[in-house]
């Protein structure tokens, strides 16, 4: 049965009462079922149209939801940077509400920014010009919105790790790794890589937020994931293989995108063992590439990263430096992608 705006806004009441996180989190995601109902009901609503509804429920929802009937509209038609203009405002006016309440409203917050930094994703410019004209707008159009998204993903960082009111159970530190794990995938999208350290500082100077092995799997393998990489760039090839063998080992199998996201752990991992052993000068021609026990077969697991690689590690053995360049030249744009460009490079000198 269609749900009206009327019961839309009872609905967001009754979980504000009950307290209850996870039906506020449903209510305000822009995929879910009801929104098609709204869209259905306003067609072509505005903000003034809708200022009727301001005072139905208690502020800042009565905003929140206007916004939340804006953005599922430009969703519906497909106007992804106007949707993105629209749910900041929404994210803004949670934010409001959730730093004067405790942990309960955790998904809610978790749910906003992930639909926050999707949109910024999805974001293009509507106007269409040539095609070259178009990849550099929307080129743009991404980056000005990741940035954007980054920026109000930082606010919703401190708003967790400066709870000082609830109670351990109840506060709402237990958001602060899932938050960074969207705030540092952000600054990846937009090369702002170098902005993770004022995260990484942050962490370090609150003591007082719960030790990273209280928290749940994902948020951990997440933000050791990023760790890793960071200690990859800033050639720490120990610490990176440490940190993103962890992530890829437990990472949960049946997650979504899961056979992506290992692909890309093992894709570090690997490639921070061949720096780590050029490095330390222990190649030799009988056991460079002779993966520890635990990597037996692992390129075979994932074709993908045997089609990047064999390439590299067959011209190694050969001693082929033609054919090392050729695949670097071939493999370029991805390895650059990866971040893993300049590593390989420095490689061709073993």
């Amino acid at each position: 049965m269609p749900v009206t705006y009327t019961q839309f806004l009872t609905l967001i009441a009754t979980a504000l009462r009950e307290e209850n996180g996870l039906d506020l989190a449903y209510l305000i995601r822009p995929v879910s079922s009801h929104g098609k109902d709204l869209v259905k009901e306003f067609r072509n609503p505005t903000r003034q149209s809708l200022s009727r509804y301001e005072g139905a429920i208690e502020s800042p929802w009565d905003e929140l939801a206007i916004q939340y009937v804006l953005v599922i509209t430009h969703v519906a038609k497909q106007r992804y940077t106007e949707a993105f203009k629209e749910h900041t405002q929404l994210v803004n006016l949670f934010l409001r509400f959730f730093t004067n309440n405790s942990g309960w409203t955790l998904p809610a917050l978790f749910a906003t920014l992930r639909d926050l930094r999707d949109l910024a994703f999805d974001s293009s410019p509507e106007l269409m010009f040539g095609q070259a004209d178009v990849q550099a707008r929307d080129s743009y159009q991404k980056s000005e919105c990741m940035e954007e998204a980054a920026r109000i993903i930082s606010k919703a960082f401190s708003s967790c790790i400066t709870d000082r009111t609830s109670s351990y159970q109840m506060s709402r530190k237990w958001g602060v790794y899932y938050v960074v794990g969207l705030v540092l995938k952000s600054y990846f999208r937009v090369r702002r890589i170098s902005l993770s350290k004022n995260i990484l500082r942050a962490l370090e100077a609150n003591r007082d937020i719960p030790s990273l092995d209280e928290y749940p799997r994902a948020h951990q393998v997440t933000y050791r994931y990023y760790l890793g990489m960071l200690s990859f760039l800033n050639e720490d090839y120990t610490k990176s293989e440490q940190e993103l063998t962890f992530a890829f080992y437990n990472c949960h199998l049946q997650a979504r995108n899961n056979q992506e996201y290992e692909s890309h752990c093992r894709n570090y991992s690997q490639t921070s063992r061949v720096a780590l052993q050029a490095h330390t000068d222990i190649l030799n021609s009988s056991t460079y590439f002779t993966w520890p026990p635990t990597y037996a077969g692992s390129l075979g697991r994932f074709p993908a990263l045997d089609e990047l690689y064999s390439p590299f590690i067959s011209a190694i053995r050969k001693g082929d430096i033609q054919g090392f360049d050729d695949a670097l030249d071939k493999c370029e744009r991805r390895l650059v992608d990866l971040n893993i460009w300049l590593t390989l490079e420095k490689a061709r000198e073993i």
